[in-house]
């Protein structure tokens, strides 16, 4: 009888499985390229929100300021921060008039939305662009393909931030990690569902920005500036997604499992906030995830004929890996292909150890 469970459950949430992949992570198969940029260049606000970032800051900003456009600024916003990142700005702006630092001066007011919000209120154009203090655009041509997204009813404009590649697993995991995140939001996005961003690349209008209410409708979630704002403000008529790699946005991957996991457990207390659709969808996915190897493992425990298992597997593998593989070449990280059959399944073990971090909460600030 409990085979006859394990049988139906695997075969179910394989099932299951396939079917997201073939029809709901898919879409950066099917994804073109937006119309080129307006010629006139209309201005850019690109908003930084930093604490202790003057490493950072020193070898970053200059990227970020040198960007080839016409007419923009960037607003450093300093929260609360004990070391140089405030000198480190005000050196870059003695050669960059562009470039100005404003500072969260209320000592009760914390956390990334207030800076986040500070910045928006005091900048100059209608067009928000936001990266952060330890990413580096991929191009000079980074801020003028974002903003080509923002065209006739496009409010908001999804990029991709990868992280940096280096030797070993955990690279390799984090990595992987983040190319299937992105491979789920922005492919969801494509097909006019868009649930979510990542705040280290994104754009939109401020006019939406305040449409919305700012961030009042989540601001006792201490993260979630840029997820539970777009979950909130974008819908299949106002949202593009750019993969070009020109915009893409790099940063410095966490270098121990501790510091990874605090980072993850953080921000993926956001997503108990989603919108139910985005919910049942992303936990539909989640647990079919799970189970497909749950009950794999547990079958092959009870005996079961295994040749079936391995056939279904496999079976659920090649679609996968033919998904990834065409996506990961859009993404500019095609060598994480090999990693795939394992870390698919070491991904399992990330649900279980970040399940209390989601159940429970985190109340870590963002820095």
């Amino acid at each position: 009888m409990l085979t006859d469970i394990l049988w139906f459950l695997f075969f179910f949430a394989t099932l299951v499985q396939i079917a997201y992949w073939f029809f709901g992570l898919s879409g950066l198969l099917h994804y073109r390229p937006p119309e080129t940029a307006h010629p006139d260049q209309p201005g850019v606000s690109i908003i930084i929100c930093a604490r202790n970032e003057a490493e950072n800051l020193k070898k970053n900003l200059g990227r970020i300021l040198n960007q080839n456009y016409r007419s923009f600024e960037v607003l450093v916003v300093d929260d609360h921060s004990s070391d140089k990142s405030a000198q480190i700005v005000l050196e870059f702006q003695k050669t960059h008039p562009i470039l100005h630092l404003l500072s969260v001066e209320d000592a009760n007011l914390r956390g990334k939305k207030t800076a986040l919000s500070i910045g928006i209120e005091h900048s100059r154009f209608e067009t928000i662009l936001l990266t952060d203090a330890d990413c580096a655009p991929a191009s000079p041509n980074w801020l003028e393909k974002m903003q080509s997204l923002l065209q006739g009813d496009i409010q908001i404009g999804i990029g991709y931030g990868p992280y940096t590649t280096h030797q070993g697993l955990l690279n390799a995991f984090i990595r992987f990690e983040t190319s299937f995140t992105a491979i789920q939001y922005l492919s969801f996005a494509i097909y006019g569902f868009p649930y979510m961003a990542v705040g280290r690349n994104l754009i939109y209008r401020k006019s939406l920005f305040f449409q919305q209410g700012g961030f009042r409708s989540h601001a006792h979630v201490l993260s979630g500036d840029d997820d539970l704002f777009v979950n909130g403000a974008a819908s299949a008529q106002n949202t593009a997604v750019t993969i070009h790699p020109d915009t893409f946005v790099f940063s410095e991957p966490k270098r121990t499992w501790r510091g990874y996991y605090d980072q993850k457990s953080r921000h993926l207390t956001t997503g108990r906030h989603y919108r139910l659709r985005h919910r049942i969808a992303l936990g539909g996915l989640s647990a079919s995830h799970a189970l497909h190897y749950v009950c794999a493992i547990a079958l092959l425990t009870c005996g079961a004929f295994a040749p079936v298992v391995l056939f279904t597997w496999l079976a659920r593998m090649g679609v996968v890996l033919f998904v990834y593989g065409k996506s990961l070449r859009k993404l500019q990280d095609p060598g994480l292909l090999i990693w795939v059959p394992l870390l698919d399944a070491v991904y399992v073990l990330y649900y279980f150890l970040l399940a209390p971090a989601l159940i429970a909460g985190n109340g870590k600030q963002w820095k």
